[in-house]
């Protein structure tokens, strides 16, 4: 959590649209300009007085200097009190400032009124400082008004960036957070909008007062209670849950495949040309003795995509339900380094790890291994690359992270969620080879998941660990030349390096 939080006034504590557009519309018409809309008059709340006379209706300097005189004459005697403060606010600031928090008010408004209003609404108590724009035409831009708060918040000294938020509804409370480097929080409730602030490019985008609340402790025990959900279930019925949707998956897969053997043995005698050579194996008479490498391969791309069937609606569920409790941590957009470090740290793990497990010799003493290599790389190469680097991380993604890790996390520490499920990952491979292979590539690919909070991201990480796993042995890149020390060391620090880089970016854990 932030320790600094600064807030606008106008559209983000409180509603002021009756009393600053019927102010606005009293000084227009002073000068003769008629506007009996007063939505048309919304413009006015954010930005300062004379900037929104200025640029809205042409006005010179002096003109708008007469306006917002006129302005003022209204607004102290009435207008200030023609507002509303929105639903949830005192109970929201009470609550940040029990968290150990300190608030203060960042508003273009002229500050003896905002101190007025916060004292009208009985909310002043809640902040450290209140800081506003001089009647005397000083201190009216958004980033002046923000280097003030900082300055009274810190008392002097300097207070330190990355704890700040600043927070409001308008493009100018963004752009006067950017220009001191502090992340904007924009919140659509108020008179900026969605787009606006989209534009603005706001850091993070609440649309309640409920949500802003939410998103300030998103780090504090209650909230992350209350995103783990409700422990109706027992243990033995979640454990259920997830060996149900395992034993689906395997089942339904299996039974695919051999009823595709059965029906390839039955068709198989009477198969004759490029078919035949494609998918069967003949002895010398013509006899039938087994199939060959394509169409094992194809037979396991189908047992995939049938297994992932009935598993499916689950892992859909479960996935939704994750994207809403996660929302709140990943409002913010990941700047396409992060994405470029998880491909790095992928591509690292993928060859480091082979040519480890190559160079210690593991490899050679593993049967079943072996026989799994032989299997897979028997196909043509096209097919084999669709099958095991598409459609089988497509399956096992759906499994293992849409299921059982998007189940476990629900009611375990992340951490023990991610070794778990990586390690039921790796036993689903049942070699000792693939089992440590896949464990630590699990955790890999359960990290990047909960990182960027994107099922995609974890479906992609395992395509390209797949790809680039199969394309390099297929195509016999990894020679003696390359199988050495050196570069798996280099590989395998590339790998730890990128996901310590994402580490500093943000922490997860």
């Amino acid at each position: 959590m932030k320790k600094y939080l600064l807030f606008d006034l106008d559209g983000t504590l409180t509603d002021p649209k009756v009393g600053i557009t019927t102010c606005a519309q009293y000084a227009l018409g002073f000068l003769g300009i008629e506007e009996p809309d007063l939505d048309k008059l919304e413009h006015f709340i954010g930005p300062p007085l004379r900037d929104s006379f200025m640029e809205s209706y042409g006005m010179t300097s002096q003109q708008a200097e007469e306006a917002v005189v006129k302005y003022r004459e209204r607004f102290q005697d009435k207008g200030m009190f023609e507002n509303e403060i929105y639903e949830g606010i005192p109970q929201m600031l009470k609550l940040l400032q029990s968290k150990g928090m300190y608030l203060a008010v960042a508003s273009s408004k002229a500050e003896v009124y905002v101190l007025e209003i916060l004292k009208h609404f009985q909310i002043d108590k809640y902040f450290k400082a209140v800081v506003g724009s001089e009647l005397d035409g000083r201190r009216t831009s958004k980033e002046e008004v923000v280097r003030e708060a900082l300055l009274r918040l810190g008392e002097g000294q300097p207070v330190d960036a990355s704890q700040v938020y600043m927070i409001g509804d308008r493009k100018y409370d963004v752009e006067g957070a950017r220009a001191l480097g502090i992340e904007s929080v924009g919140v659509t409730y108020g008179y900026g909008g969605m787009e606006e602030l989209k534009e603005a490019k706001a850091d993070y985008i609440v649309r309640s007062v409920e949500e802003l609340q939410k998103f300030l402790l998103r780090e504090s025990e209650e909230i992350l209670a209350a995103q783990a959900g409700p422990k109706k279930n027992p243990m033995y019925q979640r454990l259920w849950t997830m060996l149900y949707c395992f034993m689906m998956f395997m089942l339904v897969k299996n039974v695919a495949m051999y009823a595709l053997s059965w029906l390839l043995v039955e068709l198989g005698a009477g198969m004759s040309g490029p078919i035949a050579d494609f998918l069967v194996i003949k002895d010398a008479s013509g006899e039938l003795v087994g199939y060959t490498g394509n169409a094992s391969t194809l037979m396991s791309a189908v047992g995939f995509l049938a297994g992932s069937l009935p598993v499916w609606p689950t892992a859909k569920l479960l996935l939704q339900k994750t994207k809403e409790d996660t929302r709140l941590s990943h409002l913010k957009r990941e700047p396409w380094q992060s994405y470029l470090l998880l491909g790095l740290a992928a591509v690292g793990a993928v060859i480091g790890l082979n040519l480890l497990l190559e160079l210690t010799g593991v490899t050679d003493k593993s049967e079943a291994y072996r026989a799994v290599v032989e299997d897979q790389y028997s196909a043509y190469f096209l097919i084999g690359l669709v099958c095991y680097g598409v459609i089988s991380p497509v399956a096992e993604e759906i499994l293992f992270r849409g299921v059982i890790f998007a189940y476990m996390r629900r009611f375990l520490d992340i951490k023990l969620a991610l070794v778990l499920s990586s390690a039921l990952f790796g036993f689903y491979h049942m070699n000792a080879v693939q089992g440590i292979y896949a464990f630590l590539m699990g955790c890999l690919i359960a990290y990047g998941y909960e990182y960027f909070g994107s099922f995609r991201m974890a479906v992609a990480v395992h395509m390209l660990s797949n790809l680039l796993s199969y394309t390099l042995s297929y195509t016999g890149v990894a020679v003696s030349g390359f199988v050495c020390w050196p570069v798996c060391v280099a590989f395998l620090a590339l790998g730890a390096g990128s996901i310590f880089l994402l580490n500093q970016k943000k922490r997860i854990f």
